[in-house]
């Protein structure tokens, strides 16, 4: 695998379409027949996928989860939370259970999920990512072992015009090393729901918070700490796929390496203190 370009498997699933009513029936048909393959009735693992205002976005992200090739039992779950476009309208048409969270935030919809999920073990996804066929084996190899109780991944950004691959690996060195450093005492700072794993048991015991803020999945990581260890699933062909899109809002790559840098240093004296 090149790191320099984006992976082939990508492009697969890399649709058109802007808006629900652009969707053509096959794709529904053809993604839907691999759900009703993969899925199980009986489920181990619970796929807890949240989306808001993500119609087209919901599609590319559940045509990935249906393509894991795995023996692992799993369910997908998306949790819509109050989105105002057509996102329910598309996974109304996806052969995956679904529910609509009407408190704001991804904290009452990440807990919502694990409320209805059936497996013993959540993986929690984001609508508007891109996940490889082996994730779930990936995620599940870490997650499993004797002790761990939360687990995340890594995640890499789909190269484009504006922002090539040279420059993104850049930014992914960047944030990989910091993420090392801060595994050591302070694994909940690298945990983020675009890839994450805990087991349901402790998960519920806790719960989301239950407010409009972003750091819903790192509190929950923290407090997962009293009943295990923390692991990061480090396979690299295992990353998780995502859009330049936060980036854009930095602005120019001069911008965004200098703001990743400033919040590493103010993050940085937490590395070395352990959490009482």
């Amino acid at each position: 695998m090149s790191y320099l370009k984006n992976p082939d498997w990508l492009g697969q699933f890399l649709y058109p379409y802007e808006k629900y009513e652009e969707i053509p029936a096959s794709v529904f048909e053809s993604i839907n027949k691999d759900l009703d393959k993969v899925q199980s009735k009986s489920p181990l693992v619970s796929i807890v996928v949240i989306a808001w205002n993500e119609e087209t976005n919901i599609l590319r992200c559940v045509a990935t989860l249906s393509k894991m090739v795995t023996e692992i039992p799993f369910e997908i779950i998306v949790v819509n939370n109050n989105s105002t476009d057509r996102t329910q309208d598309t996974i109304n048409d996806l052969h995956i259970k679904s529910y609509n969270e009407l408190t704001q935030g991804a904290g009452p919809a990440r807990q919502r999920g694990q409320e209805e999920a059936l497996g013993k073990y959540i993986l929690t996804a984001d609508a508007d990512c891109f996940y490889p066929a082996c994730w779930v084996d990936e995620m599940m190899k870490v997650l499993k072992k004797e002790g761990v109780v939360c687990i995340y991944g890594r995640y890499s950004f789909i190269g484009e015009p504006s922002f090539p691959r040279w420059k993104l690996l850049i930014l992914e060195k960047l944030k990989d090393t910091m993420a090392g450093l801060r595994h050591l005492k302070q694994p909940y700072f690298n945990t983020f729901g675009i890839s994450m794993g805990y087991v349901k048991e402790y998960g519920l015991k806790i719960g989301f918070i239950k407010i409009n803020r972003r750091g819903e999945d790192g509190q929950l990581c923290m407090d997962l700490m009293q009943y295990g260890k923390v692991k990061q699933m480090k396979a690299r062909k295992a990353r998780v796929w995502t859009g330049v899109r936060t980036l854009n809002q930095n602005g120019s790559f001069y911008n965004i390496v200098v703001s990743r840098i400033k919040e590493d240093l103010k993050r940085f004296k937490y590395n070395f203190i352990t959490r009482n």
